[in-house]
């Protein structure tokens, strides 16, 4: 074959490619196994993380529009999705510190300024937890002479400094060393254990998005309902927090009022009253496809043990609420153990924390003592909604997972002291056990913070005698 013969199968075959690629990028479908979504899956560079996997199709989302945008748009992309978390964190390495002149040198080293720099998608060989494509011991970037600033950390090697109940690159808020200080005497278990208590209906009429007009904050009547509802599901929803606070059918299946009957009641529905929750559901692994416009999750997708007859289910709100009764106690474990299967998850019915779920339920324990699957993965949160402070649920089950100690202030210290909180989520093996034990691994970061403070003491103490001597 001649050079020139060469050269145009070459450039037929780039044409052709191309060609594919940008029928991928163009073609609109919503189909499951649609030519769009096979070309998009073919041009993949490389697997996801466990945090995009599912959204890796939806290619725009990241990069932009069918041009793929250059780095600014990926930041703004990536902000989108995990700026509100940042700013709710306090992040311990803002953009701002890596622009900020006085940090140049190191900036130079590691511009963090920029997600992409430590999270780089497309590169399974090196990517570690939460989406990390830095080695392990990165910190020793700008942190090389950390042993002479803080003699407690003679010795440590790098690659543990994100170890649990260590440093978390974005988040430190339950690991600096006043938080630790504050809460070094705390024993094991606290005198109280419980839960805080959700306070919508109480603060509803506050909060001026909430239709009040339509749905008034008044128990409701079977006749109340409507005509649509069966004997079954009548009995259902009169037994709901809708009744009980003045949503009737035509609430959730004719939420505007003029534009028909729904059947199946789209997300919306539930966003016009809880639009917070379905921002974080949308914001969760569980919501993440259909926000995207990828239609809903089903559990076959995940990454982690699922039960096989859960693989074809599609998440939305009814898939753990349950349709009309909307039972939250069902939403917070039965609904989590129909479909996870991986050790964690079978392992919490024979665990303390069930125990005190099934003694609540029982009505043995008081509300808010039980600890079931939800009240870890799903937290009950403060949240100002325009201005009005509330206690929710955290839809958005990733928001504390990774690292694991985003759990402590949310979560853990709700029941537990810091000390035994830092060791139980040290412990992978106890963690396994769905916490059933004592934490077998110790964690040194109180006792870090107490010997700083005794050499910071210390220091005072000779300082204010060398004054006192020289006066």
């Amino acid at each position: 074959m001649t050079r020139a013969r060469l050269w145009a199968l070459w450039a037929l075959l780039s044409l052709v490619l191309a060609g594919a690629l940008g029928a991928g990028l163009a073609l609109d479908s919503e189909a499951k196994e649609s030519p769009r979504w096979t070309l998009r899956r073919a041009f993949l560079p490389g697997g996801t993380s466990h945090g995009h996997h599912q959204i890796e199709l939806r290619c725009e989302s990241c990069h932009g529009g069918a041009a793929f945008a250059g780095p600014d748009a990926l930041q703004d992309a990536c902000m989108r999705c995990h700026g509100a978390e940042l700013k709710e964190a306090r992040d311990s390495h803002p953009r701002s510190k890596f622009t900020d002149p006085r940090n140049a040198e190191r900036a130079a080293r590691l511009d963090a300024a920029r997600c992409v720099t430590c999270h780089v998608e497309h590169q399974p060989g090196i990517t570690h937890a939460a989406g990390l494509t830095l080695p392990q011991d990165f910190c020793v970037i700008c942190h090389a002479d950390i042993a002479q600033e803080r003699p407690t950390h003679a010795g440590l090697g790098f690659a543990g400094c994100a170890s649990s109940g260590c440093h978390n690159f974005h988040d430190n808020r339950a690991l600096y060393e006043d938080f630790m200080l504050k809460h070094a005497p705390q024993p094991a278990l606290l005198q109280k254990t419980q839960r805080p208590a959700r306070d919508f209906a109480r603060v509803a009429e506050e909060i001026g998005s909430y239709p009040s007009e339509r749905f008034p904050l008044r128990p409701l009547q079977a006749h109340d309902g409507g005509s649509h509802a069966t004997p079954a599901i009548a009995q259902d929803w009169l037994a709901s927090s809708h009744a009980r606070n003045g949503v009737n059918c035509s609430g959730c299946h004719a939420p505007s009022g003029d534009a028909g009957w729904a059947d199946k009641p789209p997300r919306a529905a539930c966003a016009g009253c809880h639009a917070d929750e379905v921002r974080g559901f949308g914001a969760g692994k569980h919501g993440m496809r259909e926000a995207a416009g990828l239609g809903a999750m089903q559990p076959a997708m995940a990454r982690i043990a699922m039960k096989a007859d859960a693989a074809e289910r599609s998440l939305d709100c009814t898939s753990c609420h349950g349709a009309h009764r909307f039972d939250t106690r069902q939403a917070a474990a039965d609904a989590c153990l129909g479909c996870h299967d991986d050790r964690h998850s079978r392992a919490w019915q024979a665990s303390p924390h069930a125990a005190l779920w099934r003694g609540e339920l029982a009505g043995t324990l008081p509300p808010g003592s039980g600890v079931p699957c939800a009240a870890c993965h799903l937290p009950r949160v403060e949240h100002r909604t325009e201005d009005v402070r509330r206690t929710l649920v955290q839809h958005n089950q990733n928001d504390n997972l990774r690292p694991s100690d985003k759990q402590l202030r949310s979560v853990c210290l709700g029941c537990h002291g810091l000390a035994f909180s830092l060791d139980a989520l040290a412990d992978r093996a106890l963690v396994e056990r769905n916490f059933a034990g004592r934490p077998a691994v110790h964690v040194n970061s109180i006792e870090m913070a107490l010997d700083a403070e005794r050499r910071a003491d210390q220091s005072r103490r000779k300082g204010a005698s060398a004054a006192k001597g020289g006066s």
